[in-house]
């Protein structure tokens, strides 16, 4: 059986079709009619994404956590780069807790720690067995 939120068909990304979190490349930020069929048109900010058919509908917040993210309040500063959207249970609407999608910059995995550079080894002094004079006991000649 279907679940509700499968049922609401929708041209741009809802938070179920993020989840815990999704990797997206920006594509570019363009405006889009975000009304229903049949309403006076709504224009908003989306992002389009390189892996998503489908855009993010730009609320407040995500306009300024992207400001943060990408260190740029200019929209062409941010194509090329990443974002994860994932479901935020915390996100309200007209009062009440809805949930919805945020951003956040992709995590950095840390470098890997080159090893410490440890000195050469110093060379080792040895005595020769050879002290310059033949045994003529044992010249094999």
């Amino acid at each position: 059986m279907p679940k509700t939120s499968e049922m609401r068909e929708s041209k741009f990304l809802k938070k179920e079709d993020v989840g815990a979190g999704v990797l997206y490349t920006v594509a570019t930020c363009v405006k889009y009619n975000v009304a229903m069929t049949d309403q006076p048109e709504e224009m908003r900010w989306c992002l389009t994404f390189l892996e998503a058919a489908k855009p993010l509908v730009l609320n407040a917040t995500n306009i300024q956590l992207c400001e943060l993210i990408f260190k740029s309040d200019d929209t062409d500063h941010w194509v090329g780069h990443q974002l994860v959207l994932y479901t935020d249970p915390n996100v309200s609407y007209a009062g009440k807790l809805v949930g919805g999608i945020r951003v956040r910059a992709p995590r950095v995995k840390p470098a890997v720690p080159k090893p410490a550079l440890r000195p050469a080894p110093r060379p080792v002094e040895v005595e020769p067995d050879f002290d310059g004079a033949f045994d003529e006991d044992v010249a094999p000649f």
